[in-house]
């Protein structure tokens, strides 16, 4: 008779084949057991289905799996596996079962027919019959040592074997390792604490510093305050083109061109005379004044100059150190150094400031499927990040090389990453599960650490922040944490790339290149903007002048959706909205773009 569950037998029926299955459930049972708490194996595995077997050890494996995939420990050892070869893609590592539990002693046998019970392992799916839970062993992660299975106490006290498995009492006695679990992969970062750790990332230490000329430090940023070398001005200078004159007027004076600027006047002005003087100029010792030419009326036929207007003592004389006294600190470390800043300091005495480097950075363009040049066709489109990334990253003070385009090549990335010598990477696509989607893998493979490996933000998700080993710290080679170049992984959606730039680049390039962290301003949004249940969404939003004298406020773009440009083409910022949704007349935090325009654009055809 057959049931459900194959043939039936009747209880207590002489059935040979049982007896031996029984068999060789106890021996399978007691070998878990002395493998798990550091015994030998008693017998030689052997399949069920092939009796007579050889003595040789039944090595787990996955399909295809290498011989460089085996560990070299003894087998039937739980957690002989190298550490980290259970990632997606690889083999089965040697001492895990198929659920990530540890097989009994020698591996599962390959041979049993499916669906047969197996003391002390299980399959994905099915009731864990004999997996140990005692000791607080998780589900999946399979029997620890100092644990003890159901299957394989049963099967000791069937047995009456003295060599039960028993806890590991004795602090003396290091018990066999096992296997390390998988690590299930964290929720994503919330938005607000993704950006914080790429602002944190980019101040790990003192920003270098190098002096540039003048005329090469624009857009740089300075490492040190700037102090004036000297007193601005450093003299008594005129203010207007005009009279000097000393003491009470009328007063006498000779024709002729007088004081010009860059000409030295040491010698005193006496008392009730005037002299010529441009702006600029140095004014002469004991002057008490300045009077403008257009308020002053010479007498060429006496010689005389009278005033039209009242005198004061200084007046259009700009004292010497009017502006700055020498050593006074005129902007501080941090500031970027603008056209004015570069104007300052040559006042100041300045050749050369103190700058922090820009951040060097490397654009890593993936996807088999980016054209560029040409119209669309066939399933391939245009590259628009490859366009985008490099400007939009000058613009935030970056050193930018021209982008490099890798495809799907999961060799190729490898080498790109173990050989770039700067301070960031950026890369384009494949940071999800996909098939091509490599960024995962290869960092695990080069021992980077993972500092954000997903947002909760719409769009854009996917992003990820990475720091890379340096050159002599390539994975397995030193100790310490990564000390090489960051890496940002935007996701290939165009419009889910601004947002992972703006996440995580912006901050962390800010935090290299030593700009202050700058406070956030919130702004009203004039109209409803729907929200992700859970997610904070960016959406573009440009800026509007407040009419009738109402507030300015920002009203959010059309084409929005996260392979769409058009929508941040038209955008000067992006609204920070939180999970749910705002109503119209909420403040809402705002992200400037770094060309966000000095006047607001006109309504057009995205609002």
């Amino acid at each position: 008779m057959t049931g459900p569950d194959g043939p039936h037998r009747e209880p207590g029926g002489d059935d040979g084949d049982g007896r031996d299955l029984a068999r060789e459930e106890e021996e399978r049972a007691v070998e878990q057991a002395l493998a798990l708490v550091g015994g030998t194996t008693l017998r030689p595995s052997r399949g069920r289905g092939t009796p007579g077997a050889s003595g040789t050890p039944d090595t787990p494996s996955a399909p295809g799996a290498s011989a460089g995939d085996v560990s070299s420990g003894p087998s039937g050892s739980p957690g002989s596996d190298r550490p980290g070869s259970d990632r997606p893609g690889s083999s089965t590592p040697t001492g895990n079962g198929p659920d990530g539990s540890a097989p009994a002693g020698n591996g599962p046998d390959r041979s049993a027919p499916p669906g047969s019970s197996r003391a002390g392992s299980s399959r994905a799916g099915s009731a864990r019959a004999g997996s140990a839970r005692a000791g607080g062993s998780p589900a999946g992660n399979g029997p620890r040592a100092g644990g003890r299975s159901t299957g394989a106490r049963a099967a000791a006290q069937a047995s009456g074997s003295d060599q039960r498995p028993r806890p590991d009492r004795s602090s003396s006695e290091a018990p066999t390792p096992t296997a390390e679990p998988a690590t299930p992969k964290a929720p994503p970062l919330s938005w607000d604490r993704a950006r914080a750790v790429a602002t944190r990332a980019g101040r790990t230490g003192p920003p270098a510093t190098i002096r540039l000329p003048l005329d090469r430090a624009l857009g740089h940023v300075l490492a040190e305050p700037l102090g004036a070398l000297t007193d601005l001005p450093s003299f008594d200078t005129s203010a207007m083109d005009g009279w000097a004159v000393a003491g009470p007027g009328p007063w006498a004076y000779e024709a002729g061109a007088g004081l010009l600027a860059g000409r030295g006047a040491d010698t005193p002005l006496p008392d009730g005379t005037a002299v010529r003087i441009a702006t600029g100029a140095r004014v002469p010792p004991d002057t008490t004044a300045v009077i403008r030419s257009e308020h002053a009326h010479p007498d060429e036929a006496k010689g005389l100059l009278h005033a039209r207007r009242s005198v004061v003592t200084g007046q259009d004389i700009r004292p010497r150190g009017q502006e700055c006294r020498s050593g006074e600190q005129l902007v501080p470390a941090g500031t970027v150094v603008t056209p004015a800043v570069l104007g300052l300091a040559a006042a100041a005495g300045y050749d050369a400031v103190p700058a922090v480097p820009r951040p060097r950075v490397d654009i890593l363009v993936l996807g088999d499927e980016l054209l560029t040049a040409g119209l669309p066709h066939d399933g391939l489109i245009r590259d628009a990040l490859g366009p985008m990334l490099g400007p939009w990253l000058r613009a935030l003070g970056a050193e930018v090389a021209g982008p490099v385009r890798l495809g799907d090549d999961a060799g190729a990335l490898r080498d790109a990453l173990a050989s770039s010598t700067a301070d960031l990477i950026v890369t384009t696509g494949g940071t999800a599960s996909g098939p091509v989607d490599h960024v995962h893998p290869v960092l695990d493979a080069l021992g980077a650490e993972l500092l954000v490996d997903g947002v909760a933000v719409r769009p854009g998700h996917p992003m990820l922040l990475a720091r890379m080993p340096a050159p002599g710290q390539m994975k397995g080679q030193a100790e310490g944490p990564p000390e090489g170049p960051y890496l940002v992984g935007l996701p290939g959606n165009p419009l889910a790339a601004v947002s992972g730039l703006l996440t995580l680049a912006e901050p962390l390039l800010a935090g290299i290149a030593g700009r202050p962290a700058q406070d956030a301003y919130r702004a009203l949004v004039h109209a409803e903007v729907h929200g992700h249940p859970h997610d904070t969404r960016l959406v573009p939003v440009v800026h509007r002048a407040g009419r009738a004298g109402g507030r300015d406020h920002v009203a959010p773009l059309r084409y929005n959706g996260p392979a769409m440009l058009r929508g941040i083409a038209a955008a000067d910022g992006l609204a920070v909205v939180p999970p749910g949704g705002v109503r119209s007349g909420t403040e809402v935090e705002i992200l400037d773009l770094p060309w966000a325009p000095a006047t607001p654009w006109t309504e057009g055809c995205f609002t």
